[in-house]
C-alpha cells in the first residue's frame, strides 16, 4: 500500500485555476484550437497555461500566492497575454460554465495519453466533460486538518455554488438549471460531494483501495467538489462554476480563502464539530444548481430554509475578521453588492433575451469580460 505524504503548508496560501472556453471570433462556436494557442504562449507563462481534456478550452493557473491581491496581479498578467494570443488567432475567451449551442459530441480530445486513458475508462460520461469551472486551493498544515476541513466545509458548498452559477445551457438547450455543469460533473464515479472521512489515514486507505481494485488509475481521478491535494498541501474547492469575469473570480477566491482559514482556526481552538447530514448537503446543492441565488438553502442548525443571498451574506459577515487578517477584506466586502445583482447564469439569459441571438449574447459577454 502506497504511503501518500501530505506536503504541509504553514501559511494559508492561495492558488487559483480557471478554465476558459475558446470560441471562434466570427460564429462564437467552441473552437478546438488549443494547440494553435499553446504554440504562441511565451516560456514565461507556459507552465501555467495548460490544455484540458478537450481542445476547445484551456486552463490558466496562478503561482502560489499569499494574498488575493497577488492572485489578481498574477491572473491579470497571464490572461492579458493569452487574450492577445487569442485575439491574433481570431478567437475569444468565454467566461462561462457551459456553451449555449456547441455540442459536446463535436469537441476533439487533446492528444494526451492520460486523457485518452480516461476516455477509455469513462466513455460517454467523460466525453461530455465540456464544462468550465473555478478551482481554489488554500494551504493547510497537515493531512488530518485537510480532511477535517473537507468535512466541515461541505455544508457551505451549496452557497458557494449558488454564488457562482453560470451554466444554464446544455447541448444547445436551455436546461432550466442555473448550474448544469454541476450535474455533468456528478455523472462521474468519483466526482460530486466527497466521502465522509475521519482522518488522513482513512483517506490514504480509500485512495489505495480504489487504485488496487482498478476503480481509478491514479489519485488524480478524484474530482470531488472539495478534496485534499497532497502535493500542494492544500484544500482544493472545486464546486464553483466559472464566474462571468475576473472580478467575480477574485471575490469568490477571497470568500474561499477566508472560509478555509476560519475552519482551520476553529479546529485549532478545539471547536465541536456540528454534524450536517449528507442528505441535507445534497438537497441544498440541488437547490443551488436549480435556482442559483434564488435558491432556498436549509440551515444546518435550524433546519429551516433561508434565501441563498442571505446565507451568503451571513457567511461574509462571519468571515470579515478572518479576511482582515488575510488582507482580502476589500474583496470580501464587495460580495454583498454582487448579491444585489442577477446571477451570472441569469445575466446570460437576460443578454440572450435582449440580443435575440446566442451568437450576439456571447459576443457581448466576451466583450464585457475582456481584460483591459
Amino acid at each position: 500500500m502506497e504511503n501518500i505524504h501530505f506536503k504541509p503548508s504553514f501559511k494559508p496560501t492561495v492558488g487559483v485555476e480557471i478554465e476558459l472556453a475558446l470560441v471562434d471570433g466570427q460564429d462564437f462556436s467552441l473552437s478546438n484550437s488549443i494547440q494553435k494557442v499553446l504554440k504562441h504562449v511565451p516560456d514565461s507563462i507556459s507552465p501555467w497555461v495548460k490544455p484540458e481534456l478537450m481542445q476547445s478550452y484551456l486552463e490558466i493557473n496562478t503561482n502560489v500566492c499569499e494574498t488575493v491581491s497577488e492572485v489578481e496581479e498574477d491572473l491579470l498578467k497571464k490572461i492579458s497575454i493569452v487574450q492577445k494570443i487569442t485575439d491574433d488567432l481570431g478567437l475569444r475567451l468565454y467566461w462561462t460554465g457551459t456553451h449555449p449551442f456547441s455540442l459536446w459530441q463535436d469537441q476533439v480530445v487533446t492528444p494526451n495519453d492520460r486523457y485518452l486513458s480516461l476516455l477509455e475508462l469513462l466513455q460517454e460520461t467523460g466525453r461530455q466533460l465540456v464544462t468550465f469551472g473555478l478551482h481554489v486551493h488554500v494551504g493547510v498544515q497537515s493531512g488530518d486538518k485537510a480532511i477535517m476541513i473537507c468535512d466541515r466545509i461541505m455544508r457551505h458548498l451549496p452557497a458557494l455554488l449558488a454564488l457562482s452559477t453560470n451554466s444554464p445551457w446544455w447541448n444547445a438547450r436551455e436546461t432550466g438549471l442555473q448550474s448544469y455543469r454541476s450535474k455533468i460533473m456528478e455523472s462521474l464515479p468519483t466526482a460530486g460531494l466527497p466521502s465522509l472521512m475521519r482522518n488522513w489515514s482513512e483517506y490514504v486507505w480509500l485512495i489505495n483501495h480504489l487504485v488496487d481494485t482498478g476503480f481509478i488509475n491514479t489519485i488524480r481521478e478524484i474530482w470531488w467538489d472539495v478534496r485534499p491535494h497532497h502535493n500542494f498541501g492544500t484544500v482544493e474547492v472545486r464546486v464553483c462554476d466559472m464566474p462571468g469575469d475576473l472580478h467575480g473570480v477574485l471575490l469568490i477566491t477571497a470568500l474561499i480563502q477566508s472560509l478555509v482559514q476560519a475552519l482551520s482556526e476553529e479546529i485549532d481552538r478545539g471547536t465541536y464539530q456540528h454534524d450536517c447530514h449528507p442528505m441535507m448537503v445534497r438537497q441544498n446543492k440541488w437547490r443551488a444548481a436549480r435556482y442559483g441565488l434564488e435558491a432556498e438553502i436549509v440551515d444546518a442548525f435550524t433546519f429551516k430554509p433561508h434565501p441563498a443571498r442571505e446565507t451568503v451574506k451571513d457567511l461574509v459577515d462571519l468571515l470579515i475578521p478572518t479576511a482582515e487578517s488575510l488582507g482580502c477584506s476589500s474583496y470580501l466586502e464587495q460580495i454583498p453588492q454582487l448579491l444585489t445583482e442577477p446571477s451570472w447564469a441569469n445575466r446570460q439569459l437576460a443578454t440572450l433575451e435582449k440580443t435575440g441571438s446566442k451568437q450576439e449574447m456571447i459576443r457581448e459577454l466576451t466583450e464585457q469580460s475582456r481584460i483591459n
